[in-house]
């Protein structure tokens, strides 16, 4: 992936990250929360396996999906 693609990967991740914050409705809030990490170890990947940035995304990503999974 080249720099500019990640860097707007990275853009994302943030973007979602913090509308995360901004919603009220637990289900939206991990659906999008799940969505900005996923980004973020796109992009932690994409830029050096930037492992800082990966792991706690990464492990973000399976509490979400847990919680997502556990409601249905």
């Amino acid at each position: 992936m080249n720099e500019f693609l990640s860097n707007y990967v990275g853009y994302a991740a943030s973007f979602f990250v913090v509308l995360s914050f901004m919603l009220k409705d637990i289900k939206q809030i991990r659906i999008i929360n799940l969505i900005g990490c996923i980004c973020f170890v796109i992009y932690g990947y994409f830029n050096g396996v930037l492992w800082p940035i990966i792991i706690p995304n990464a492990f973000l990503c399976v509490i979400q999906g847990y919680h997502l999974a556990k409601a249905q």
